[in-house]
């Protein structure tokens, strides 16, 4: 095997010092054009790569933003890594993408790992509720971001989303509809969005005139089109049976819509769906599902826009805690009044 050409095969073949090569990589325009061009020419010649992993030792972080989400199955945090990654590019990091599977032992291996990488931050939607993985994280000095979560201290920053507002504004226009029992197909107690989409849910009601009973809770421990299809199953046996349903998440819609559909119950006329996030197929489902938006893109591109401040910390970074606002979007899921 050819021995891989290393930075001093570089200076040699171009007749210059090694102090000048790593000028001509790392600030060009400290060189003289007719030396540069030497340079460039040896490091094509040779094949030179530079060792990103000594560059790391030297400086004592990286040049990768490490992103930890709950589920990439999920297209919302596919949408997330996208503002994230056009966020870092331009400031010229590379982003790795992980997936803790919401287990909070996963997440624990992946931020010892960033650890390990040396990473310059890490975004973050936390699977541990109690907060010990990051707090054990922190120890190692390298700034973190939480995405869509609610920073509980002014010690973090924290890109999220109303999800009160966005659960009043789903059962809000529910009740609108002439709707007064509705179904919430919830998703695991412990994930504080899930709770504060219900919160949101009472509100409409409350506004309404309408008792906490009219909302009917199916719970999920997964947020995933097969927990949909489980909760439409058990939908389909209540009785009564509530008129509409409000979705903790579109996935979860898609499969209720798909229980509902296979016994022949009719969207929106028999049972009206409301979902949460409007993915990119929610919009093109059998029946255009009614979603609660969240800007998924804006949210990553702040929170990575967020973490770089706190990279580059000359000790006047603050702490911030962004809140974004939801948006209803309808469509014939839950168009027709009653």
């Amino acid at each position: 095997m050819a021995r891989v050409a290393g930075i001093k095969d570089v200076a040699r073949q171009a007749g210059v010092s090694v102090g000048t090569v790593s000028n001509v990589i790392n600030r060009p325009e400290t060189v003289l054009p007719e030396t540069r061009a030497r340079v460039l020419a040896a490091i094509a010649d040779l094949g030179y790569v530079r060792s990103e992993s000594a560059r790391q030792l030297r400086a004592g972080r990286s040049r990768i933003m490490a992103l930890l989400v709950l589920d990439m199955g999920n297209p919302f945090f596919v949408d997330v890594a996208r503002g994230a990654e056009r966020t870092a590019r331009q400031a010229g990091l590379g982003v790795m993408v992980c997936n803790s599977g919401q287990s909070p032992a996963e997440e624990a291996e992946y931020l010892g790992l960033f650890a390990e990488q040396r990473v310059c931050g890490v975004l973050v939607t936390p699977a541990d509720a109690t907060g010990r993985n990051l707090e054990s994280f922190s120890r190692h000095r390298i700034p973190y971001v939480l995405v869509d979560r609610v920073a509980s201290t002014t010690g973090t920053c924290a890109v999220s989303v109303d999800d009160v507002r966005g659960g009043a504004l789903a059962v809000g226009h529910l009740i609108s509809a002439g709707h007064r029992s509705v179904a919430y197909v919830s998703g695991p107690g412990d994930l504080h969005q899930i709770r504060d989409r219900r919160t949101g849910a009472l509100s409409a009601l409350a506004e309404a005139g309408l008792e906490p009973e009219a909302l009917v809770e199916i719970p999920s421990d997964r947020l995933d089109v097969a927990a949909g299809r489980d909760a439409g199953a058990r939908l389909l046996g209540l009785v009564p049976r509530p008129t509409a349903v409000f979705c903790a998440n579109d996935l979860l819609a898609l499969g209720v819509l798909q229980a509902l559909y296979a016994a022949g119950v009719r969207v929106p006329q028999d049972i009206a769906i409301v979902g949460y996030d409007d993915i990119e197929f929610a919009a093109a489902a059998a029946v255009p599902l009614t979603s609660v938006r969240q800007p998924a893109v804006v949210m990553g591109r702040m929170a990575a826009e967020l973490l770089l401040e706190e990279a580059d910390d000359d000790g006047r970074h603050e702490h911030r805690s962004v809140v974004l606002q939801p948006e209803l979007v309808v469509r014939a899921s839950s168009s027709t009044p009653r």
